[in-house]
């Protein structure tokens, strides 16, 4: 059964950095809110968000940003992910685990309605696939919120394909998006059936860390090993030949490479940086040639296509 698309194709705004990165200093609230900001201006709707990032913090500020843009909440898609328990939370001996029960995704949606004081969730992503999820009992809380008017939309991340359908299956709902890793780093989407299943059915996939965390940009290689390092300079040198074809940058050939592909693959960049903000978005109008894609796809896959 196909499902309507959540988004027009184009890019994604994600709000993972808004409270700082791991390892990083706290970023202030101010610069957190001026991310935000920035991609408003920039012309982002579609804002990605997860109960755990910043722990908690990311869905806070990125409220409080919205209520100092008044009228912006109706032009933004709102997607928020739910169903990571960290560990020692709340005995002190409890590891981090997956919990899809109803009563944990309930309390989770209560829990980001609360922090961003907003009064619904466009589209509600469980986070990462719980090894014992009862796909009846999480249609049954899906309905419950759709119900409610708490959430409109439902998808998944990182799922595999099978687990994936074994919810699809069970769910009266559709089941719109499917968040993956993609880059030109990581395509193993593109041969797992990932990808593939979005096709047949009809599902828009969104691509978290497209920019591989940056490391096909302009990031720092140093601490990779060897082979590791050789694999990203490889890409690298393959998308200099192209973004000097264009005019362009690393970072805006990389999203485009994704945003070629006809099951309209949504990038989620997630820089607070403003000018770079800004600036991805010309991956929106690069239009790669066939040729090109596979260029860039045989130095991702280090070897000629059989």
């Amino acid at each position: 059964m196909s499902v309507p698309r959540p988004f027009s194709k184009g890019l994604a705004y994600g709000c993972w950095r808004l409270a700082g990165s791991e390892g990083a200093p706290r970023t202030s609230d101010a610069a957190g809110r001026a991310a935000v900001h920035a991609a408003l201006d920039a012309g982002y709707t579609v804002f990605d968000l997860a109960d755990i990032y910043g722990g908690g913090e990311c869905e806070r500020l990125f409220g409080e940003a919205l209520r100092e843009r008044p009228g912006s909440r109706e032009r933004v898609t709102l997607v928020t992910k739910c169903g990571i328990r960290k560990t020692g939370v709340p005995a002190p001996t409890d590891p981090v685990r997956y919990d899809f029960s109803g009563a944990y995704i309930r309390e989770c949606v209560d829990a980001s309605l609360h922090r961003m004081r907003v009064e619904s969730i466009d589209l509600l992503l469980l986070h990462r696939p719980d090894y014992l999820m009862d796909p009846s009992e999480v249609a049954g809380v899906f309905v419950q919120l759709h119900d409610a008017g708490k959430v409109a939309s439902f998808g998944v991340s990182n799922f595999r394909p099978m687990h994936f359908e074994a919810l699809r299956r069970a769910c009266p709902l559709p089941l719109v998006t499917h968040q993956i890793e993609i880059s030109l780093a990581h395509v193993q989407a593109f041969e797992d059936g990932a990808l593939d299943q979005c096709l047949a059915e009809g599902i828009q996939p969104m691509a978290w860390s497209p920019l591989a965390r940056g490391a096909i940009a302009d990031g720092e290689l140093s601490g990779k090993d060897a082979a590791e390092r050789a694999r990203i300079e490889r890409i690298r040198a393959a998308m200099d030949l192209v973004a000097a074809e264009h005019g362009t940058t690393r970072p805006v050939v990389a999203l485009a490479w994704l945003l070629k592909h006809p099951a309209g693959i949504v990038p989620v960049v997630g820089t607070v940086n403003p000018a770079r903000i800004a600036g991805l978005r010309a991956a929106e109008s690069l239009r790669l040639s066939r040729e090109e894609w596979y260029r860039l796809f045989e130095a991702a896959r280090g070897a000629r296509l059989p």
